[in-house]
């Protein structure tokens, strides 16, 4: 399993314009709603929002990551938006995101919830693949880039 592999077109979103984070959330849980892997979107939402209440999922370098580990999906789920402007989200580096991600995993995955936590934060927290991201004209560029900076890493 690999990032451009739990992605599709369909699950991102570019440039969106959005005024604050529960909206971007909204946005991103609506994105997924329909996804063949998510058996419950009510309680989808209700877990991503707990986990978001516990401790912000702003992880810093513009980048919020709110995620779960829930029985509302059968296998891992992943969406992503880039915003037109930028949003608090209240941030562990106090700075505004502008690429947001959605993971959620079913609750037996937790390893595998873990290791992909850490490859989006590694691969997205690069200046460039950043700077990359944003300035993606389709989603098809996104799967293409993560495609490329995945393809020497091994499956989670």
């Amino acid at each position: 399993m690999k990032i451009e592999a739990l992605l599709t077109e369909k699950h991102i979103n570019l440039n969106l314009e959005s005024g604050s984070k529960d909206e971007v959330i909204d946005t991103l849980l609506a994105m997924v709603s329909s996804h063949a892997k998510v058996r419950d979107t009510k309680q989808l939402a209700e877990d991503v929002r707990k986990r978001e209440r516990e401790m912000s999922t702003g992880i810093g370098k513009n980048i919020g990551l709110p995620h779960a580990k829930t029985s509302a999906v059968t296998e891992p789920v992943l969406a992503l938006v880039t915003l037109a402007g930028e949003v608090d989200f209240e941030s562990i580096d106090n700075q505004p995101v502008k690429i947001v991600f959605l993971l959620a995993t079913p609750e037996t995955m937790l390893a595998e919830h873990l290791k992909l936590l850490g490859r989006i934060t590694r691969i997205a927290g690069r200046d460039d693949v950043r700077r990359k991201l944003l300035d993606a004209a389709t989603p098809g560029e996104v799967l293409a880039l993560f495609r490329e900076e995945e393809k020497d890493l091994p499956q989670i």
